[in-house]
This record gives C-alpha cells, sequence and structure tokens, in this order.
C-alpha cells in the first residue's frame, strides 16, 4: 500500500547507473520502483517494486506508472535510464534497417515522452516540498555527430530538446527536467559512465529547491560544468 515515504521511479534499471541511483536514494529514505525487461516482479519486497518492462512498447510506461501509483505512491523523482543503439558503418548511417530505426527512436525518445508526460501528471498531485524532479540520461550526441550512431544521435537530440522544453515550461510550477551527461573533465565524451556518479549528482539536483541548467553536463568528482561551445551540430 502507498506510504508517506517518498517514492522514485527508475525507468531502464541496468545494473550501472539505475542500480546505483536507487541505492543513493534508498539510502535517503525512498521507496524504489525499477522497470526493466530483465527484472522479475516476484522478486519485488516491501521498499522496492519491480515491474517488468519493455520501452519499445510506449504504453509498458503507462502501465509501470499506474503500478508505482498502486503500490507504493506517486513518484516524486522519475528516470529515464532506458536506451537502444541500432549501429551503422561510419560511412552508411542510412544502411540500417528502418524496424531498427524505429525502435531506437522508440526506447530513446517516444517512451521518455510518454514517462515525462506521467510524471507531470503525478507531481500535479504532489506538494510544493516534494522532489518533482525528471531526470533522462542522456550523452553527447545531442551536440556532436559520432559515425556508427545516427538512430541514438537523432533519438537523444530529440529528447534533448523535449526536456528543454519542459524545464522552460514548469519551471514556475517547481517541476525539473535535466538531459543528464557525463563528461571527461576536457569536455569529451564519456563512454564508461560512472553509476555512482549519477547517484550524486541526480540527488543533488532532486534536492535542490529550483531548476537549474537543464542540460547538466558534469564531470565526476566536480559536478556540473559548461563546455560552452566546446560541441555544437
Amino acid at each position: 500500500m502507498p506510504g508517506t515515504s517518498p517514492v522514485i521511479l527508475i525507468l531502464g534499471a541496468g545494473p550501472n547507473i539505475g542500480q546505483a541511483v536507487a541505492r543513493t536514494f534508498a539510502s535517503k529514505g525512498y521507496k524504489v520502483a525499477l522497470a526493466s525487461r530483465s527484472l522479475k516482479e516476484e522478486d519485488s519486497t516491501d521498499d522496492q517494486l519491480n515491474i517488468t518492462s519493455d520501452f519499445s512498447n510506449p504504453e509498458d510506461v503507462v502501465s509501470a506508472f499506474t503500478k508505482v501509483r498502486k503500490a507504493l505512491g506517486v513518484p516524486s523523482v522519475v528516470v529515464y535510464n532506458a536506451g537502444s543503439l541500432t549501429s551503422s558503418p561510419p560511412n552508411d548511417p542510412f544502411a540500417i534497417p528502418l524496424a531498427g530505426f524505429n525502435r531506437d527512436m522508440a526506447i530513446n525518445t517516444t517512451s521518455a515522452f510518454v514517462a515525462a508526460q506521467q510524471a507531470v501528471l503525478g507531481f500535479a498531485e504532489l506538494p510544493s516540498s516534494a522532489a518533482r524532479s525528471f531526470f533522462f540520461t542522456g550523452n553527447i550526441l545531442n551536440l556532436k555527430v559520432l559515425p556508427g550512431f545516427v538512430s541514438q544521435g537523432a533519438a537523444k537530440s530529440a529528447s534533448a530538446h523535449i526536456i528543454a522544453s519542459a524545464a522552460a515550461a514548469y519551471k514556475d510550477k517547481g517541476y525539473k527536467f535535466y538531459y543528464v551527461d557525463e563528461r571527461k573533465a576536457d569536455g569529451s565524451a564519456k563512454y564508461r559512465v560512472d553509476g555512482d556518479a549519477h547517484g550524486k549528482i541526480f540527488s543533488e539536483l532532486a534536492e535542490a529547491q529550483t531548476q537549474g541548467p537543464w542540460l547538466q553536463t558534469f564531470v565526476k568528482d566536480l559536478g556540473y560544468k559548461d563546455f560552452g561551445d566546446l560541441y555544437r551540430l
């Protein structure tokens, strides 16, 4: 049954970022809901709800929110951490099949849009003291072209636009939206990202009272860093 503890919903609960973020917020008293294809719902506990979900189907996002609301309550923090890539030859970006492109767009963008939509519906029911924060796990592809990553780059760019729009539109309501991108200290892409570092920055941003820069580029142990015009499409 729903209780008084705050709730975090992590969509795309992999072993790195997803699990690390879950640990961080659990240590701060949050009830945790995790959704991914590999989780078994029968392994749920009193403090952690597991939801079997496939985010190539956006309806699974709606179903996840419904299950969380019923079991734990309205999530005040939502993390969209699912991702998909159908790689292409570096010199032939249109070689990927349409089915792969559509799947990547569904997982990286359409389901993220639905998650943000559902999050806002829930935020409207929560008090102003609640975190009311939405995090999208991004990367450098919204700003830099990398050969072989055309489908994910297109999707991350679209999702970045969604997050920027939401951060501006809901700022006065106190809802916070972030596209989070871990970088190396020189601003270049970091391919082996640190889950615990994500947990730390997500927690700090959730606890903040106001919206910070929606494009949350950060460096482990340093926090947010604005890399300015280092990369621009």
